[in-house]
């Protein structure tokens, strides 16, 4: 490869510049982020409120209810929304090597469905079954799990089946959606409904904290794999032939990219599109090389939903549900790219 060497190759510098500029792009969002608001901020004030919680040290001249806004609303509500945006993309970018299928997402084995039966279990029956954020990771990985145990035949996993078994499954799991529906009274299909639309209104540190133990050792995980995923997506005969064993490593990825997924459904509704937008753009960027493609997905994904959740609490009096925003700004980039790379990208 040209970058395989310690020698800075004129492609590795420029994807190194690319992900400084990537990196400075997230800087500036969570900055724009956090002054954004129907309550003014100052940067100052900013600064001194980080500094103040960092630090350790109390600064009195600070008013409290800048402090409330800044610490208590905006920041964990903002960190999460990055997280979120870094563990689907990496996540798509997992799946789409995976089964080496650009139009490949988070959501296809099911975890968004099922995810949503879960959640829709605990808010119908809140006695009975542990809170909704816990459900819906559980009914997650219940969900992926079941379509493993469909796809799986004489001991192997073909990708194919795996697809269909997630379809599968997900129709399945929707269709409980639509049980509980039908069930629900008057608010708790209220509630049921926005939390499938996705948002971040309700984040505080604790779900921050939750998110981030089960998403970060996850894409820390994929990154550290990226180079045989690289290799998987020379096809199985390939990498058996280069000592990679396909079907063990097409399972682990699927497993951690569950994980990503289910982690930040649970916590903040089904947002869809940057699981598949993402990766295709550091594909634009950085080239195939998944060592480069995986933490530019998690740099792009956290710029694109940190960008979408500012606008969802700002361009109305009302919060917009930020799944709306990512599907209408999502939709125009797929078309766009498939008129314009369609051959490249899907041979179509």
């Amino acid at each position: 490869m040209d970058d395989s060497g310690g020698v800075l190759t004129p492609v590795r510098a420029a994807r190194a510049g690319c992900m400084a500029a990537l990196t400075a792009c997230l800087a500036a969002a969570l900055l724009w982020a956090l002054l954004a608001g129907t309550y003014d901020v100052s940067l100052d004030e900013v600064r001194r409120i980080i500094w103040a919680h960092v630090s350790g040290n109390a600064d009195p001249g600070l008013p409290k209810v800048r402090e409330v806004i800044v610490w208590r609303i905006r920041m964990p509500r903002l960190l999460l929304a990055a997280l979120s945006g870094m563990a689907l993309a990496v996540s798509g970018a997992a799946y789409q090597g995976c089964f080496r299928n650009p139009l490949v997402e988070p959501y296809i084995l099911g975890v968004s469905s099922g995810a949503a039966c879960g959640a829709a279990l605990a808010i119908l029956y809140p006695g009975l079954l542990p809170p909704v954020r816990v459900s819906a990771f559980c009914a997650a990985l219940t969900a992926v799990s079941l379509t493993g145990l469909m796809a799986r035949s004489r001991g192997t996993t073909p990708p194919v089946a795996l697809v269909l078994s997630g379809i599968i499954v997900g129709a399945l799991f929707t269709a409980g959606v639509g049980i509980m529906k039908y069930l629900a009274a008057d608010t708790q299909l209220r509630e049921i409904t926005f939390w499938m639309m996705g948002g971040f209104h309700y984040s505080g540190w604790a779900d921050t904290q939750e998110t981030a133990v089960l998403a970060l050792p996850a894409m820390l995980c994929i990154w550290l794999l990226a180079w045989k995923l690289n290799v998987l997506s020379l096809g199985d005969e390939d990498a058996r032939s280069l000592g990679v064993n396909p079907g063990l490593l097409r399972r682990l990825l699927v497993v951690l990219a569950t994980i990503c997924a289910a982690a930040c459904v649970a916590s903040s509704g089904i947002i869809g599109w940057v699981g598949l937008m993402a990766p295709h753009a550091a594909r634009m960027l950085f080239g195939p090389d998944n060592r480069w493609v995986i933490p530019g997905s998690a740099l792009l994904g956290a710029v694109y939903l940190l960008f979408c959740d500012t606008l969802a609490r700002t361009l109305g009096q009302a919060e917009i549900p930020i799944s709306i925003l990512t599907s209408v700004l999502g939709a125009p980039y797929l078309l766009w790219l498939l008129r314009t790379k369609g051959r490249e990208l899907y041979g179509a």
